[in-house]
């Protein structure tokens, strides 16, 4: 394809609205979930969705001496809880897959046996009940501001089934880089008890490599209380392995331990989503984005314009404000 007809992945919210509006210059563009009704609308775009590997997740704040954090059965009730179907249909509009624990179903060192944990209300009480949980102490769940209707979802799942109330802190963007270098660094006192986030691998294979590690390992930048052993046993084990059978096992082992321990809220695997000319085929990749499966049609304006015809594109139409942006490191989500 030549220079105009090359296709491109823009963040640029410019970028975006002339895709769905004008048809012209911009070919594919990596959208926002929440913007994917604008899309299915525009007569010149179409949306094209992609199992990414991705997590949405919660990290649960084990440092907190008030709350029983470090116990696993109030991280069990946690994940009994919350209805993770409500948050993937009503806070994704659809477009996400439920996870078990932080490897999706189609990647290497995935327990063929792994089930997500169930909306089980009346278990989740019974667990919580075990443990107790302070009178009167609300749990502190924070989130980046454009996760906000995602945060009400699990506060109120929360609420109606373990009968704690949640305070709701929103993060503004403009504080997010401070708050994941307080995270990373672990030198001051963290305010919340869970931090909604995402986070994602640019590979399919072992994924404890980029993921589980992040969250859980000693030298982890979202792991969020002290450091656990068991954990950092076996993935340096995964770390030995040269054969490449042992090393799914080993990273399959993981995946069951992280579950096991319910050592996070564990929210979904959100899809990628891309806006692209409805003149364009476009065959997305899951870990990065890639333009080896993208190519027009005859009916794409490149091939149909006349020889030596100046291209002239459409104005702009207004701005709006974002309604929907990755509220993690990465563009995770």
């Amino acid at each position: 394809m030549g220079r105009r007809e090359s296709s491109l992945r823009s963040k640029d919210k410019e970028s975006r609205e002339r895709c769905q509006a004008i048809g012209r210059e911009v070919r594919i563009v990596h959208h926002r979930e929440g913007e994917y009704p604008r899309v299915l609308n525009s007569p010149y775009a179409k949306l094209v969705e992609c199992d990414a590997n991705r997590v949405l997740v919660g990290i649960l704040n084990r440092s907190h001496a008030d709350v029983p954090l470090p116990d696993k059965r109030v991280r069990q009730a946690l994940n009994l809880a919350v209805d993770c179907q409500k948050v993937i249909e009503q806070g994704l509009g659809g477009y996400a897959n439920p996870i078990c624990a932080l490897t999706p179903s189609w990647c290497g060192g995935f327990p063929a046996d792994a089930q997500p944990y169930p909306h089980d209300l009346g278990r989740a009480k019974q667990l919580l009940d075990e443990v107790g949980w302070p009178s009167g102490r609300n749990l502190r769940l924070a989130a980046p501001a454009p996760f906000a209707g995602i945060a009400q979802l699990v506060a109120g799942d929360i609420t109606a089934a373990l009968g704690i109330d949640v305070d709701i802190m929103l993060v503004p963007l403009e504080k997010m880089l401070a708050g994941a270098r307080a995270l990373a660094e672990k030198k001051l006192s963290l305010p919340w008890d869970m931090l909604i986030t995402g986070w994602f691998d640019l590979s399919s294979e072992a994924p404890p490599a980029a993921v589980h590690r992040e969250f859980f390992g000693s030298d982890g930048a979202f792991r969020a209380g002290p450091e656990l052993p068991a954990f950092d046993e076996l993935y340096t084990e995964m770390t030995r392995q040269l054969d490449g059978s042992k090393l799914v096992q080993a990273a399959e082992q993981i995946d069951r331990y992280v579950f096991e321990e319910a050592l996070a809220l564990f929210l979904c695997a959100p899809k990628a989503l891309y806006a692209v000319n409805k003149h364009v085929s476009f065959g997305p990749y899951r870990t990065t984005f890639e333009l080896a499966e993208a190519e027009v049609d005859d009916e794409h304006w490149s091939r149909t314009k006349k020889e030596g015809q100046a291209f002239q594109a459409a104005p702009s139409p207004p701005s709006e404000p974002l309604r929907f942006v990755s509220g993690s490191s990465g563009n995770a989500c």
